[in-house]
């Protein structure tokens, strides 16, 4: 019985040395996205002199790459906020994160060559992804909670 008791504060001890630390390394993560964010709307803002030098039709792709590559980061912000609210991370931020990630690097290859085979694999992963998530979203753990 005694040594339940210890056992208990033990792990009482623990889990909350593990949540505070968590906590504080995840403060310094968001912090460091905050900063990738507004480095990532300056380095947009500063790519819009290509519109001037190449035209818009040429700097249409590293802008629209650029300001993807920015809402990647804002999907992983929304990660790491959620975290903080909930104490776990959901499975369709990860998934939007994840999609937002692979169209942009579909935009990256818009002017390159690319096989058939690489254009089926792509349009498989985000098919793939978005299966994935409707499945989440339907099977979701406070969904069945609210269902019972």
């Amino acid at each position: 019985m005694a040594i339940d008791i210890l056992t208990d504060k033990i792990d009482q001890r623990l889990t909350r040395w593990f949540e505070t630390s968590a906590q504080a390394l995840l403060f310094i993560f968001i912090v460091a996205i905050l900063l990738t964010i507004l480095a990532g709307c300056l380095y947009t803002l500063y790519d819009l002199r290509l519109i001037i030098r190449d035209g818009f039709h040429h700097a249409f792709r590293p802008l629209l790459v650029d300001m993807l590559t920015v809402l990647a980061v804002i999907e992983i912000l929304r990660t790491a906020l959620a975290y903080f609210s909930e104490r776990r991370v959901k499975v369709t931020y990860i998934i939007d994160t994840v999609m937002v990630t692979v169209l942009t690097e579909a935009m990256a290859f818009w002017h390159r060559e690319m096989t058939w085979e690489q254009v089926a694999m792509l349009i498989s992963l985000i098919l793939a992804l978005a299966a994935t998530r409707v499945i989440a979203v339907r099977f979701s753990p406070r969904r069945m909670q609210n269902e019972l």
